[in-house]
Formats: structure tokens, C-alpha cells, sequence
């Protein structure tokens, strides 16, 4: 059980986290918004989110793709074709289910991300350099807790 003094220094220490997080934020959507433009001129960055969803987990159907992004499952179908038009993605046909189709990003569509990404990933290995491996290890794992609504 929590005393009043440790409540409010939690309470101040997750505020301070919270700001943080306001600043990472930031950051990361002016990244994903340059890595979506340099993937594809013009592309929003919603699109970039669906395309490397795809990229982290080949195989996923439209639907199981928009129920990991919580989006509507027509506007995810929408970006699907255009994803599918860039030569990013590709559809097979679903051996589970003939009415879906299971969707992997192509070779030219992982060595466009390679490319949109690689300014950016080279400065974050270079911001954490100086870190040591297990901070940065574990500082994964703690955010991946804290995705996932664990105790770690």
C-alpha cells in the first residue's frame, strides 16, 4: 500500500514521463512522416503504419491488419490497393480461408523502407553509441511492458 508521499512522488515522476513521451512523440511522427514521403512521395504516414505492419508481420490478412491498427477495415482495403499499385506489398491468396488473401511486403517494397529509413536509424544508432547494450535492451523490454500493459 501507497502512502500519500510516495502516491505524489509517483504521481510527479509519471507526469514526468508523460512530457517525455509528449516529446518522443513529436519526434516520431515527424520521422514516420519524412520516411513515408521518402518511401513514396506523397504518402501519408497512415500508410506508412499499415506498410510496415505488413513489413513486421508477412502474412497478415486485411482484416487481422485492421484489427492490430484499430482501423476501419474499408479504408485499410483502400491503402491495400495502393500499397499494392506502389509494388510495395503483395497479395496471395489465404490457404486457410479462399475468400482472403494474405499480405507480404515485395522485395522492392523492403529495399524502398531500407532506403526511407536509413538516415534516421543511422542517427538513432548514433544518439544511443555511448549507451550501453543492456540499457538499450532494457529499455525495450520496459517499453514493450508498458505497450502491452505488463509489469515487467
Amino acid at each position: 500500500m501507497s502512502t500519500p508521499d510516495t502516491r505524489a512522488a509517483r504521481t510527479e515522476a509519471v507526469r514526468a514521463l508523460e512530457a517525455e513521451f509528449g516529446e518522443l512523440i513529436s519526434r516520431f511522427r515527424r520521422v514516420i512522416s519524412e520516411n513515408a514521403n521518402r518511401l513514396s512521395p506523397g504518402m501519408l504516414p497512415a500508410a506508412y503504419k499499415v506498410f510496415t505492419t505488413i513489413v513486421r508481420r508477412p502474412g497478415i490478412t486485411t482484416s487481422a491488419l485492421a484489427e492490430t491498427l484499430l482501423a476501419d477495415k474499408g479504408q485499410i482495403s483502400r491503402t491495400v490497393r495502393e500499397l499494392e499499385q506502389l509494388g510495395l506489398i503483395q497479395r496471395t491468396p489465404d490457404p486457410d480461408d479462399g475468400r482472403s488473401h494474405q499480405l507480404s511486403p515485395t522485395a522492392f517494397g523492403l529495399e524502398r523502407l531500407a532506403e526511407a529509413r536509413a538516415p534516421h536509424e543511422s542517427a538513432l544508432v548514433d544518439a544511443l553509441e555511448e549507451w550501453p547494450l543492456e540499457d538499450i535492451r532494457n529499455l525495450t523490454r520496459l517499453l514493450h511492458a508498458l505497450t502491452a500493459g505488463e509489469t515487467p
